[in-house]
């Protein structure tokens, strides 16, 4: 940044945000949910063609613009490492049935009495377990909604236990995407940024669950045919032994000796694929239409698992959409998005652009507790704008990463 950055006037520093929150709202009318398959992406990079543009016409250098977004799209190495990691790790897990059994086991400490409670609490579980609260809400999540909804349960209690436990889940997982996108965006590490969620996390999941418990015990049911469907459908497809629990304690346990994300995660894929062979060879061959387990057909079935789409069927539809998993592949558009992120975010820093738009912001924000509440509500701005949890960790991210630093 040169002289001649600091005097940019203060419309044309906002320019290529003011241009990235327009496009990406056209692009949430236009495509939906759909935005993310490359539209926001190419939202961001005219946003950071913009800001290019901008720079340039004040004083910044090309090269300079160019060594920023190399140097932003390098920092979050590890992060998209991790998720390529993340997505060969569940795929592991759905074939090796570590995931299955952890549902399986889930589900059998419901009871109606419980139901609230319980519900959280196995959200919880396979959100923590897959590191998704999106697809935990939409398959598992789904049936219990259905189970409830058989008890006499207000359907507003159920959707509020479901998605309590699937963001918490979510949240403190180490594979959710976002997790780890946010501690990348803020110059920490990932187990550090989770110790200090668990912080607020952990006490209102608590005085949640208490509230469900209490809720829980004005209901009556007459019986739980429903989850015997569902336990049935897992046993009937799945070798489900308490073995299986081996390979995720072995996560934890190197997480909680302090092991570096990716070494972790690789073992936990890596066993994933050894306890596919050992455990549910039936499963691995008919991955591969085999009609024995060999080393080709075991070698295909984990390199699929890792890598591509697989799917599980079972004869109970309500369990088969969480019985799926797309491998790496299924996170390249969430990496394809970040790449983007960070060239706008580069370049933005590298024209000065960046500090140039959070001066008047910050200047209000002179305590702790004041620039703690302008990034939250930078955050919401970005996410009701943008519709976007991704971009709202970025942005934000980048804009006040220095302050907080500056400030110890």
């Amino acid at each position: 940044m040169t002289d001649k950055n600091k005097k940019t006037p203060y419309f044309f520093a906002l320019l290529p945000i003011i241009v990235l929150v327009a496009l990406l709202a056209y692009n949430v009318f236009l495509y939906g949910d759909n935005s993310l398959g490359g539209a926001n992406q190419l939202a961001l990079l005219f946003a950071a063609a913009t800001a290019s543009i901008v720079g340039v016409k004040f004083g910044a250098k090309w090269k300079t613009i160019l060594d920023g977004m190399s140097k932003s799209i390098s920092s979050t190495t590890p992060s998209l490492i991790i998720l390529l990691l993340i997505g060969a790790l569940a795929g592991t897990w759905l074939l090796s049935g570590i995931v299955p059994a952890m549902i399986y086991y889930g589900l059998q400490i419901l009871s109606p009495e419980i139901f609230l409670f319980a519900t959280a609490i196995i959200t919880a579980i396979v959100s923590l377990s897959t590191g998704s609260s999106w697809s935990t809400i939409a398959t598992i999540g789904i049936a219990l909604l259905g189970i409830g909804q058989a008890l006499g349960m207000p359907t507003g209690l159920i959707g509020g236990a479901i998605i309590s436990g699937a963001y918490f889940g979510d949240k403190m997982s180490p594979l959710s995407d976002t997790t780890n996108l946010a501690p990348a965006m803020a110059g920490t590490d990932l187990f550090t940024h989770i110790k200090y969620m668990m912080y607020t996390t952990i006490p209102s999941f608590a005085i949640t669950l208490i509230i469900f418990l209490v809720i829980g015990f004005t209901f009556e049911s007459s019986g739980n045919q429903d989850i015997n469907m569902l336990l049935s459908a897992i046993s009937n497809s799945f070798n489900i032994s308490g073995w299986l629990f081996l390979v995720p304690i072995l996560v934890i346990a190197l997480i909680i000796k302090k092991t570096p994300a990716i070494p972790a995660l690789l073992a936990g894929t890596i066993l994933g694929g050894v306890f596919a062979i050992i455990f549910q060879p039936e499963v691995v061959m008919s991955i591969t239409n085999s009609e024995s387990l060999n080393i080709r057909s075991a070698y295909m079935a984990i390199i699929n698992a890792m890598g591509s789409d697989i799917a599980i069927t079972t004869d109970n539809k309500m369990i088969n959409n969480l019985l799926s998993t797309s491998g790496m592949a299924g996170m390249l558009n969430t990496i394809w998005l970040i790449i983007c992120a960070m060239i706008f975010g580069g370049a933005m820093e590298a024209t000065g652009l960046l500090r140039r738009v959070a001066e008047p912001i910050i200047k209000y924000a002179d305590s702790t507790g004041s620039l703690i509440a302008t990034t939250a509500g930078t955050c919401i701005f970005f996410n009701i704008t943008a519709s976007d949890q991704y971009l709202a960790i970025v942005v934000p991210g980048r804009m006040f990463s220095n302050t907080y630093k500056e400030k110890g």
